[in-house]
């Protein structure tokens, strides 16, 4: 091997990895190493930089545990997961498809189901009964009956179940049906705006960072039905202070909302309502999953 100089160790990096036989590890991994290498040049990355850098992932992959993603939480405050959000939504939704947002690291699958109406507040804590309430179409506007819709979010108190002193426990999601017009209805609370876990790795990266640690308050959505593209989207409150800085940019203009007595068509006259049509792309040909997140549980090694 010739001696290394500060271009040529990239070089050599790269020849060793041209034979990886799966073609797009080796080319996301060619552009990874290229795009490391230099940013180590640009900012001329000292080698006590670069143990606080390991210092700091190892932390963070410590953190992660079966109902804790700090991982994707640190992707969520570099806009890593917006915009490769982004991009998978450019290339695959229809233009008259809901606009999506993020699933976040408090995702947990198999939430309990309900019926319409029914409310996903599990223990009561307070908060602003309000209605969520609407239709599931396709992007020509023909009813999608039967489709699956998660919801979850944090409680009165500003805290997702996972974040509880029994996180097992679940509180504040749940899963519904349209009916055969594709319409829904379900209750919750009006959520508050919250912090991100600020007793982290990536907490401490954040206040490092001179930022606020805020979400708007907001409910996350997951619509889902046969032949269709997974829908993951968000509502946010339109009055939430934080509003115009989400600390994981995840507000889009579209998905802003607000609950309001005497909306059209409310199942219910006497609760704060928010009506919102959820627009759902076709499946294009050979397209699988395209979820940017995952449930915590799901994330950690198999046990040997």
């Amino acid at each position: 091997m010739p001696d290394l100089d500060r271009m040529g160790v990239t070089a050599e990096a790269l020849a060793q990895m041209a034979k990886t036989p799966d073609p797009r590890l080796r080319e996301i991994m060619d552009a990874a190493i290229r795009h490391l290498h230099e940013f180590a040049r640009e900012v001329e990355l000292k080698p006590d930089e670069w143990l606080a850098g390991i210092a700091f992932l190892t932390a963070v992959g410590q953190a992660c545990t079966p109902f804790r993603q700090e991982f994707i939480l640190l992707s969520d405050v570099l806009g890593l997961s917006r915009l490769v959000n982004v991009m998978h939504d450019a290339k695959g939704r229809e233009a008259a498809g809901t606009e999506t947002s993020l699933l976040g690291p408090f995702f947990r699958e198999k939430a309990p189901e309900f019926a319409a109406g029914e409310s996903i507040a599990a223990t009561d804590k307070g908060g602003e009964e309000i209605i969520l309430f609407g239709e599931v179409t396709d992007a020509e506007g023909r009813a999608v009956a039967d489709a699956e819709i998660d919801i979850w979010q944090v409680d009165a108190t500003g805290l997702y179940d996972l974040q509880a002193n029994d996180a097992e426990h679940m509180d504040m999601r749940g899963r519904y049906r349209t009916d055969a017009q594709g319409r829904f209805h379900m209750r919750t609370v009006k959520p508050i705006g919250y912090s991100i876990p600020m007793d982290g790795p990536v907490g401490q990266f954040v206040q490092k960072q001179d930022r606020h640690g805020m979400r708007p308050g907001h409910i996350h959505i997951l619509v889902q039905a046969p032949g269709y593209r997974e829908l993951v989207t968000a509502l946010y409150m339109g009055d939430d202070p934080n509003i115009g800085s989400d600390t994981v940019f995840g507000v889009s203009d579209s998905l802003v909302v607000m609950p309001r007595r005497g909306q059209p068509g409310a199942p219910r006259a006497d609760l704060p309502a928010i009506r919102y049509d959820f627009r759902l792309s076709r499946l294009a040909a050979g397209e699988s999953g395209g979820r940017v997140g995952a449930d915590p549980s799901q994330m950690m090694p198999a046990a040997e």
